[in-house]
């Protein structure tokens, strides 16, 4: 199983809208994803109320992970999405 561990680079964390745009992301990897806290359960990435349910804070640990095929693509592109706190969606997602 691949996995990336990073920190949550949106000072507000995974809420509203960095949420959204970390589903929509997520999503569009075409490959089911998992996220969690560092010591929590893993939940489905493409979920936005299993994101938001998440409560997970600006510069928290979080664990992205999958086993299927392009997954290790999938969770950089993702990773580096989280780790930057960015606003839009890159062009790569």
């Amino acid at each position: 199983m691949a996995k990336r561990r990073v920190n949550v680079g949106w000072a507000e964390g995974l809420h509203a809208r960095p949420a959204s745009i970390f589903v929509r992301a997520a999503t569009a990897t075409g490959v089911p994803v998992t996220i969690a806290k560092a010591d929590g359960s893993p939940v489905n990435a493409a979920s936005m109320l299993a994101v938001l349910g998440l409560g997970a804070q600006g510069g928290e640990e979080i664990v992205l992970a999958s086993d299927a095929e392009g997954a290790e693509a999938a969770l950089d592109r993702l990773a580096k999405l989280v780790a930057e706190g960015l606003e839009e969606l890159p062009e790569t997602v």
